[in-house]
C-alpha cells in the first residue's frame, strides 16, 4: 500500500516546494503570504549547529502560530545519526497538530523510512486522533538513487521523494560549482553547436519511475541561481518531461516560474476536456486531430484535469 492509497495526500498540488530556514523567522510570514504549494521549514542544511536548538522551537511556534493555509507543511529535520535527529521528530511532530510532513535528508535505504515512522507511528498513538504525519524522503546520495525503487517502497506514511541535488554533486565529486546549472562538458560533438546533454538524467529519471511505479510524487531538485528564471524554467520543463509534479525552491521568487510551469496550461486543459468528451459513452478508440485517443489517453486527460484543481 503507498501513500496515496491511504489518503494521507490527497489532491492538494504540490509544484512548488519553498524552503525556508527555521532559523530565519523573519521569512515566515511572507512564505505564509506566498503562493508555494507547500513549504518546509529547514533544520538542517539551513541553520548553524550553536542554533539547531533555537530553530526548532521557531519552527514549532510557526507551524502553530501561523495561518499557513491550506498549502502542505513539512520540517525538514537533521539526519539519522545527528545530535538533533531524534528530538527533532519527536519534539517537532509531538507539539505541532498543523504538521503534515518530515523531510528526512540523506534518505540512503529503507531503515531510514521505517525509523522516522516508527517514531510517528508512537507519537500519534500517544497523542489521539489527529492529523496523520507523511515523511518525505529527501534522496541526495549515490547509495540514495542506487535504492530508489526500494525506498519509495518502504513504508505507508512515504508521500513524496525529493531529489536533492547539492549532496549528490558533492559526493558524485563532479567538479560543477552551481546546483542545477547544466553541464557545458558534458556534450557531444556536434555542428553547428555541440549537443548539450543533463548530467543528473540518469538520477532524475531513475527516482521518477521509481516515485511513479510505488504511487508517490517526485520532486526535482533547487535550482541554486534565484536570479536565473530562464534557467530555472528550463530546469523545470525538463524535469516535468520526466514525470515530476514539482521542484524545490529555495527563494520566493522562483515560486511563480516553477507553479507555471507545473500548472497545466489552456491548451493542454483544452485537450483533456477535449478527449473526455469524445470518449464519453465511446466503446473504443476515437480520432482526434488524426490522432486515435483511447483508455490511456482518458487516463492523461484526468490527471491533467487534477492538477488543475478540475474534476473530470
Amino acid at each position: 500500500m503507498t501513500a496515496t492509497d491511504t489518503g494521507v495526500e490527497g489532491h492538494r498540488p504540490q509544484r512548488s516546494e519553498l524552503s525556508v530556514p527555521a532559523s530565519a523567522e523573519r521569512f515566515f510570514g511572507k512564505a505564509a503570504a506566498g503562493a508555494a504549494d507547500a513549504v518546509v521549514l529547514d533544520l538542517e542544511d539551513g541553520v548553524a549547529e550553536d542554533r539547531k536548538d533555537a530553530a526548532r522551537l521557531a519552527a514549532i511556534g510557526a507551524l502553530n502560530g501561523i495561518d499557513w493555509g491550506g498549502r502542505i507543511m513539512s520540517v525538514r529535520v537533521n539526519g539519522i545519526g545527528t545530535p538533533w535527529c531524534h528530538r527533532d521528530i519527536v519534539e517537532v511532530a509531538a507539539a505541532c497538530p498543523r504538521l503534515d510532513r518530515i523531510v528526512l535528508p540523506k534518505s540512503s535505504e529503507p531503515f531510514d523510512i521505517r525509523f522516522v515512522a516508527a517514531l510517528l507511528d508512537g507519537i500519534e498513538a500517544a497523542r489521539g486522533p489527529g492529523r496523520r504525519i507523511g515523511i518525505a524522503a529527501l534522496v541526495e546520495t549515490p547509495k540514495g538513487v542506487g535504492n530508489a525503487e526500494i525506498i519509495a517502497t518502504a513504508h505507508p506514511r512515504l508521500e513524496t521523494m525529493i531529489f536533492g541535488l547539492g549532496d549528490y554533486m558533492a559526493e558524485m565529486r563532479t567538479p560543477d560549482s552551481t546546483v542545477g546549472l547544466p553541464n557545458p562538458d558534458y556534450a557531444m560533438p556536434a555542428e553547428p553547436e555541440p549537443h548539450r546533454n543533463d548530467q543528473w538524467h540518469y538520477a532524475l529519471a531513475r527516482i521518477a519511475n521509481a516515485c511513479r511505479a510505488a504511487g508517490i510524487r517526485p520532486i526535482d531538485a533547487v535550482y541554486a541561481d534565484y536570479r536565473d528564471e530562464a534557467g530555472l524554467r528550463a530546469s523545470a520543463l525538463r524535469s516535468r518531461a520526466l514525470g515530476y509534479a514539482g521542484k524545490w525552491a529555495i527563494h520566493p521568487d522562483q515560486v511563480a516560474p516553477i507553479n507555471a510551469v507545473f500548472r497545466p496550461d489552456p491548451a493542454r486543459l483544452a485537450w483533456a476536456r477535449r478527449v473526455l468528451a469524445l470518449l464519453d459513452g465511446s466503446s473504443g478508440a476515437v480520432g482526434e486531430g488524426g490522432t486515435m485517443v483511447d483508455a490511456v489517453h482518458a487516463r492523461m486527460a484526468r490527471e491533467i484535469l487534477s492538477q488543475a484543481g478540475e474534476a473530470a
